[in-house]
């Protein structure tokens, strides 16, 4: 085998080159590894400082005011009250029936009228029940001819009796005759009172002052005693009751202010903010509901205005006590954070002070605060998106709103300025191209764009 030097030297030198480029591809890749490092640090670096600079630039500078509204605390007796759901019901509801049997002959109310207890609201044919009286009355008078007769032969046996002309036994005989006669007619006496009131049945009389429902039974129909369904139901509206229900935590609560004398109750409207009637507490339940854990209060009110109904779903409250001389500021003045409750309380320099407060009690407009507020500090009410503990304010009149915030100018910075500028140039000029070639293409077509029809 023969061997070529020359071969061996060219492939040696081959084998070299190769090593030398792997060498220096993997000296070069650590360099750009720490370039690709140092520029993303730089980069982190200037984006971290723009935006604590913009931060404190738009919230901290001491020259830009928070715009808001404030106002005093009032010093006023307040009442509190026990908030239920309840359900309007009648004091009195009758479902009016027949007490006899005949023919209904006439109807004497409209449905939906307003009728006084005493009232004919219907009449039955009398024409079988008065031929029942009479006749009991003539049973009596039948009665008391023959008792006056049998009283004349008593008198008879008794004189005959005392001059021995006649027997002592007859006579007493005749005595019990006569009282058997008496008690027959009061037995006639009996059956002429049934058949009177039988016949005073025949009238259907409403039995309480109330408001009609619609008519179950049309005229001219056979009714019984017997019937479910009555002629009409009559509904005492005024005065009207409402049962509603109140936690079972309530009842010493409860207990305690009725124990004072009685309690105001008002119930609201529709809309649910308006009182339609205020009444008094008239019954409390014997015994809490298992079922809701709640105990059952009823209420009676004029209702003058027939704004409640029976039936109808009502807001209740019950006031049960009245805080005197509380210290009371508007509900939109209180804030919640981690801590609890507080309030920016303004100082005499315009800076404001974040103050924990205690709230007693709240709804939707006024708070009644137990401590934490004087009655000559000013509370911050409006525009709490900028505001923190020591930050400049300018309070603003109570009938115009704040001003706009100035800091969301401030954190865009000079460059967002700029570009704001320049893209409101670029949207001008385009919106003004934009309008010349709609008034151009309408001069072309010959017809106002605004009176232009749909085409199909």
């Amino acid at each position: 085998m023969l061997f070529k030097p020359g071969l061996d030297e060219t492939a040696k030198a081959a084998g070299a080159g190769i090593r030398n480029k792997v060498t220096g591809r993997g000296r070069r890749r650590p360099v750009w590894i720490v370039i690709v490092l140092l520029v993303a640090v730089g980069l982190s670096y200037l984006g971290w400082t723009a935006f604590t600079q913009n931060k404190r630039d738009g919230r901290t500078r001491p020259d830009h005011a928070v715009p808001v509204l404030a106002a005093t605390p009032r010093i006023q007796d307040v009442p509190v009250y026990l908030d239920g759901v309840g359900t309007v019901r009648a004091l009195n509801t009758v479902t009016v029936r027949s007490q006899v049997d005949g023919k209904l002959i006439a109807v004497n109310f409209a449905e939906g009228q307003d009728v006084q207890k005493g009232d004919v609201l219907g009449e039955i044919d009398p024409v079988i029940y008065q031929a029942q009286y009479d006749q009991a009355v003539a049973k009596k008078a039948q009665d008391e001819a023959q008792l006056a007769n049998m009283r004349l032969d008593l008198k008879r046996y008794q004189q005959l009796a005392a001059s021995n002309a006649g027997s002592k036994q007859q006579a007493d005989t005749q005595t019990a005759v006569v009282a058997q006669q008496e008690a027959l007619i009061k037995a006639d006496q009996a059956a002429i009172d049934t058949a009177q009131a039988m016949l005073g049945y025949t009238k259907i009389i409403a039995p309480i002052s109330g408001r009609t429902g619609l008519r179950q039974v049309d005229r001219g129909n056979i009714i019984h005693a017997s019937d479910a369904t009555g002629l009409v139901i009559i509904t005492q509206l005024q005065p009207i009751a409402v049962q509603f229900s109140l936690p079972q935590q309530q009842i010493a609560r409860v207990n305690a202010a009725i124990a004072k004398g009685a309690l105001e109750v008002d119930v609201f409207g529709n809309d649910g903010t308006t009182v339609a009637d205020t009444g008094r507490l008239v019954g409390i339940d014997n015994q809490v509901d298992p079922t809701t854990g709640t105990l059952k209060l009823k209420a009676e009110f004029p209702n003058r205005n027939l704004q409640l109904w029976p039936g109808q779903f009502v807001n209740v409250r019950l006031k049960v006590e009245t805080l005197s001389q509380a210290t009371v500021i508007p509900t939109s003045a209180v804030q919640r954070g981690s801590l609890g409750t507080f309030s920016y309380v303004i100082g005499s320099d315009d800076t404001v002070t974040a103050k924990p407060i205690t709230v007693t009690q709240q709804n939707e407009n006024d708070a009644v605060i137990a401590k934490g507020i004087a009655p000559t500090d000013r509370v911050v009410t409006t525009g709490f998106a900028n505001l923190s503990d020591g930050a400049k304010v300018v309070v603003s009149e109570n009938h115009q709103p704040p001003t706009a915030d100035l800091a969301p100018h401030n954190r865009r910075g000079r460059r967002g300025d700029n570009q704001g500028g320049s893209n409101g140039e670029r949207r001008g000029k385009r919106g003004e191209g934009n309008q010349n070639r709609s008034r151009s293409g309408t001069q072309e077509s010959g017809q106002p764009g605004g009176n232009a029809k749909a085409q199909p």
